[in-house]
């Protein structure tokens, strides 16, 4: 069995509480090692290196 709801609810209420479901921009940082802007917690796309130590090697 569900729950049965007492009252209907409106439209606008019902979308009142899908308004708070939207996006965000990415969170950006600057590598440590070249200063370009990549995520968090990655290895970096531009010099392939992850807290100052080079992981991936990455052909110019």
């Amino acid at each position: 069995m569900s729950i049965c709801p007492k009252n209907k609810s409106s439209k606008a209420r019902r979308d009142k509480r899908r308004a708070n479901w939207k996006m965000s921009a990415m969170n950006l940082v600057k590598c440590s090692k070249c200063g370009a802007l990549m995520m968090p917690h990655r290895v970096c796309k531009a010099c392939g290196s992850y807290n100052k130590k080079e992981i991936v090697s990455v052909e110019d």
